[in-house]
């Protein structure tokens, strides 16, 4: 009798426990979804708290072609291996630690160093706890597929921005951003991302390809010309944004097949060097993972046919 009772209380405790399990299960995975905004943040501050900030000399940074200058402190730079590199080396300008970046674009630069220092960049991703979901701040509402024609003004007075944009309707956030290095506007995701492979920020570049991926209702246009800059300044091993892109094109081909705009940059593909050096591979890659989709789709129905003698 003893021994059945002994059994009968440990399955009661192990019922007991198996809730109570889930319970914390579920409690855990609701903390970490309420603390992955601020952990990136943390993170980044923990770094830096661990090398005071006092001390740390200040470097004088010259960006782009119309040598706009940036100060940063020298710990806070060396967070990116490419400024670790040059600075335990050797300076452009030693005696006025200083270094020369002209290539680079101012804009797309301040959100190297926002980074570098909050560990995100405007705008910043938050979560919306009764969504459950991720949004960027100041976001306009989402449409779900790229629209077919442009509606960015080429007025440097409006600068691009959010597909959608007008005038008489600025978009809550630019989702774009003009690169003069090749008189475009692409997106502002993929200019950092390229921008933190340069510099050697892979949580970076992480960051900045979960942004674009909220990004929705861009023209056609504006999204050709992001995938050449993204093919012109990756290395062919980078299997994250260049893929992204690919995607994108096939899932909402129709859209694409319907732009004037899609046949236009593929016909003068490789008459001009605009976007750099590799721009036009984006299309061999497009024409290969398209031909993979279709091999996935033939397979897939001839699995489900009876085959017949």
């Amino acid at each position: 009798m003893d021994s059945q009772h002994r059994v009968d209380k440990a399955a009661r405790l192990m019922r007991k426990g198996s809730v109570r399990d889930a319970q914390k299960v579920s409690k855990l995975q609701r903390s970490l979804n309420n603390n992955e905004e601020t952990s990136r943040t943390q993170s980044v501050q923990t770094r830096l708290n661990d090398k005071s900030l006092a001390p740390s000399p200040i470097v004088t940074l010259v960006v782009g072609a119309e040598a706009r200058l940036f100060a940063a402190h020298e710990d806070v730079l060396c967070q990116s291996s490419f400024f670790e590199r040059v600075i335990r080396s050797n300076f452009t300008d030693a005696q006025n630690r200083r270094i020369s970046l002209p290539d680079e674009e101012p804009e797309v630069f301040s959100g190297i160093l926002e980074y570098l220092y909050k560990g995100d960049y405007y705008p910043r991703l938050l979560h919306n706890k009764q969504r459950n979901s991720w949004e960027l701040e100041d976001s306009l509402p989402r449409r779900v597929t790229p629209q077919t024609s442009p509606t960015i003004n080429d007025s440097p007075k409006f600068g691009g921005g959010r597909a959608g944009q007008t005038p008489q309707t600025p978009a809550a956030v630019e989702a774009t951003v003009f690169l003069s290095g090749i008189s475009q506007h692409i997106l502002r995701d993929t200019a950092i991302y390229c921008a933190a492979d340069r510099f050697g920020l892979e949580e970076l570049k992480r960051l900045a390809l979960r942004k674009q991926g909220l990004q929705a209702g861009i023209d056609v246009g504006t999204i050709l010309r992001s995938a050449q800059y993204c093919y012109a300044n990756t290395p062919d091993s980078d299997s994250r944004l260049r893929a992204h892109y690919l995607a994108l094109i096939i899932r909402c081909r129709k859209t694409f097949k319907r732009s004037g705009t899609m046949q236009a940059e593929m016909e003068k593909c490789g008459s001009d060097n605009v976007y750099g050096e590799g721009s036009g591979k984006l299309f061999f890659d497009l024409f290969v993972a398209m031909c993979n989709h279709l091999d996935d789709v033939i397979d897939a129905s001839n699995a489900r046919t009876p085959k017949t003698i």
